[in-house]
């Protein structure tokens, strides 16, 4: 029988939307300052780098793997596309596509080191995330470079819709995220991703070749990563040789926030585009407020906790 719950998408789909609905109307009744438009922009200028990285972390956790690699392969990405530009001469696109094809052949690598050698993604990742964060020091010099093209930091630049400022990078994430979502919805190399993720030896026994699902997920997330670096240069100005070392765990943070589950084939990407806002939400909010950052952090912590148990116990109700 067709009830109105049977129509509605699971819990755990709305859970992040919900989320972000309750979390936007407690800040707004502890400070007027929250619901400005200005201040809503500035929250998506903010979160747009991480937003981004959470797309390919996205994909990698469908699949039931993990990156921890991720911040800093984006942070080498911004070194050479600044780096590239600023000493070589390279025009900006040529010099962005540069940092992005370094990013996607660390993609590669760890693809090719979890379908070919069969090593555990965490494990190649946490090898990867030192090798990228040694090379990045390496080759900048551990210096930021600061002679960084005009074009290279447009998406750093805002337009006006009625008396609210809006970046160019915010537009640009959302775009990418409906261009995810509509390709893992719509397509058949998107749906193959969720079943690799549900029971690979399964999908392998029908035909899909599960490796070049996993190896093209991997390099498509580097991709991803690459673009991620370009909104961190157009953000700050800067090729930063430091940054990225936390970001790796804030998009893992918005994944399980968004309702991704780590054990793979179940997830909504725009969940992912909502569990980011929520962690940039709560940041904005308790800073408006005066709460130190410690708390902010301990709040995350038992947000993202109390995802994972909700996961895990929705995971167990299903058996």
């Amino acid at each position: 029988m067709n009830t109105l719950k049977s129509k509605l998408p699971p819990i755990g789909q709305l859970g992040p939307f919900i989320a972000l609905v309750i979390a936007c109307a407690f800040f707004s009744t502890m400070t007027n300052r929250f619901l400005s438009g200005e201040n809503l922009s500035l929250i998506l200028q903010q979160v747009m780098v991480v937003g981004v990285i959470a797309i390919g972390q996205t994909l990698i956790i469908l699949t039931a793997g993990i990156d921890l690699s991720c911040g800093v392969v984006m942070a080498l990405g911004s070194i050479v596309m600044t780096k590239f530009a600023s000493d070589f001469g390279l025009p900006t696109p040529l010099a962005v596509l540069c940092g992005i094809a370094v990013t996607a052949l660390f993609g590669l690598l760890n693809g090719l080191l979890v379908t070919r050698i069969k090593l555990p993604p965490f494990i190649v990742t946490l090898g990867t995330y030192n090798i990228a964060f040694a090379i990045t020091q390496l080759y900048s010099g551990a210096q930021t470079v600061t002679d960084v093209p005009d074009a290279m930091t447009w998406l750093g630049n805002t337009f006006s819709i009625g008396r609210t400022e809006v970046g160019y990078g915010t537009v640009l994430m959302i775009l990418l995220y409906l261009a995810a979502w509509f390709w893992l919805r719509e397509t058949g190399a998107g749906r193959h991703v969720y079943a690799v993720g549900n029971n690979p030896e399964a999908t392998r026994l029908v035909g899909i070749p599960t490796e070049r699902v996993l190896l093209g997920v991997y390099v498509l997330a580097g991709v991803f990563y690459g673009i991620a670096s370009l909104l961190a240069v157009a953000r700050t100005g800067v090729g930063d040789p430091n940054a990225g070392q936390t970001e790796n765990l804030d998009a893992i943070t918005a994944v399980v926030l968004g309702g991704t589950s780590l054990f793979g084939g179940r997830g909504v990407i725009l969940g992912s585009l909502a569990g980011t806002v929520v962690v940039g939400v709560l940041r904005n909010g308790l800073t408006l407020m005066g709460v130190s950052s410690v708390y902010q952090v301990l709040v995350t912590g038992i947000l993202v906790i109390l995802a994972v148990t909700v996961d895990q116990l929705s995971r167990k109700a299903a058996r």
